[in-house]
């Protein structure tokens, strides 16, 4: 494969000189940032995952922020989650769709106070939406991109190495909310969350000096814990049926194909954009949908563009993500089914680079 050619165009994080010392094998291009996407070896990354604790540079989660007296109001315009009951401290998953009801983003909304949020978004110019709604409404707000930047820790030992670093008052933060700690002095967001089922946390963490020291501090704290520096791995991350914008959806999708329609409140006092496309999705129902694929046979290689779901010989929906499991010793994947098909144990076939597989589509994914 090819190699990147670096330039101003594709950043470097905070803590890329701490990435680059750990032994980073391979990046893929996130919000024109690089994001790491293997230390030792998929695999290896991915058992340690399960068994210790590890070390993200996620700083390419962008925060766009939102401050001023109208900062609420355009919050809740660009999602269909009804974040009126938000309370400071939270964090709230949060799809954000156009005005046809399709996904832009599925970040985290995390609020910082009536007049204060952040949206850590996943990869794509959401900035650019937002600063286009608040201008075209007249709303009385700034959104901008502040120098903050995600650390997560994620692995079943990650209580620990957090406390040996911040102190015991971690271990009370409830998943998706938030404490302010402080390290070296300097205030940061800490929140129970991250892009892993294997619990964890992550650390909004200002730009500046503070950013090495912290990476340096938490390997320091974390060699009793056999603590490496990691990144989301995709396998662990399609058993948990964790879904990547771009990947597995893109503004074709509506939150409810996708799965999330949970996440959506279209109730009359909800003033979102793309209310009225979710009303009638929510009120027809999807023709397709999210599931889990397990794919039978030899592991399966690189899924970098849609493998082709059959039924028949005809295509009934697509998978987007794939891997060989070693825990459950076969291939998941993560497919958008059409509802004909979509029942657990429907046996389908996937058009895989290696020829045709037969396949089975699950409701539930792996973890």
């Amino acid at each position: 494969m090819a190699l990147l050619s670096p330039s101003r165009r594709l950043r470097r994080t905070v803590f890329s000189e701490g990435v680059e010392a750990a032994g980073v094998k391979a990046y893929t291009v996130y919000n024109h940032m690089l994001l790491p996407t293997v230390f030792r070896s998929v695999q290896e990354d991915y058992h340690h995952l399960k068994e210790a604790v590890q070390v993200w540079d996620v700083a390419v989660e962008r925060q766009i922020e939102l401050r001023g007296p109208d900062a609420g109001r355009l919050m809740q315009m660009l999602t269909p989650r009804d974040l009126r009951g938000m309370q400071l401290g939270q964090c709230f998953y949060v799809p954000i769709v156009d005005e046809t009801g399709g996904m832009l983003n599925d970040p985290v909304a995390v609020k910082l106070g009536e007049d204060h949020w952040w949206v850590s978004i996943a990869d794509s110019d959401l900035l650019f939406w937002v600063k286009g709604i608040a201008n075209g409404w007249r709303l009385d707000v700034l959104v901008d991109e502040p120098d903050i930047n995600p650390l997560a820790i994620q692995g079943p030992k990650s209580d620990d190495l957090m406390a040996a670093v911040f102190g015991d008052a971690v271990r009370n933060i409830r998943f998706f909310r938030y404490q302010w700690l402080e390290f070296e002095g300097v205030p940061m967001v800490v929140a129970r969350s991250g892009y892993s089922k294997q619990g964890g946390f992550e650390i909004y963490v200002p730009g500046g000096p503070v950013a090495m020291k912290l990476w340096n501090a938490l390997f320091e704290a974390g060699k009793s814990m056999d603590v490496h520096a990691g990144c989301p791995n995709l396998i662990e991350r399609i058993e948990g049926g964790l879904l990547s914008y771009g990947n597995d959806m893109t503004d074709d999708n509506t939150p409810h194909e996708c799965g999330l329609g949970k996440f959506c409140d279209t109730h009359d006092a909800l003033a979102c954009i793309g209310r009225d496309a979710l009303l009638r999705v929510a009120k027809e129902g999807p023709v397709q949908q999210i599931r889990a694929i397990e794919i039978i046979g030899a592991p399966v290689g690189l899924c970098d563009r849609w493998w082709p779901v059959l039924a028949n010989g005809k295509r009934v929906g697509r998978v987007s993500s794939a891997a060989y499991s070693p825990d459950f010793k076969t291939n998941v994947s993560v497919g958008m089914v059409r509802m004909t098909h979509w029942d657990d144990g429907t046996q389908v076939q996937v058009d895989t680079p290696d020829g045709i597989r037969d396949a089975i589509v699950h409701e539930k994914f792996w973890i």
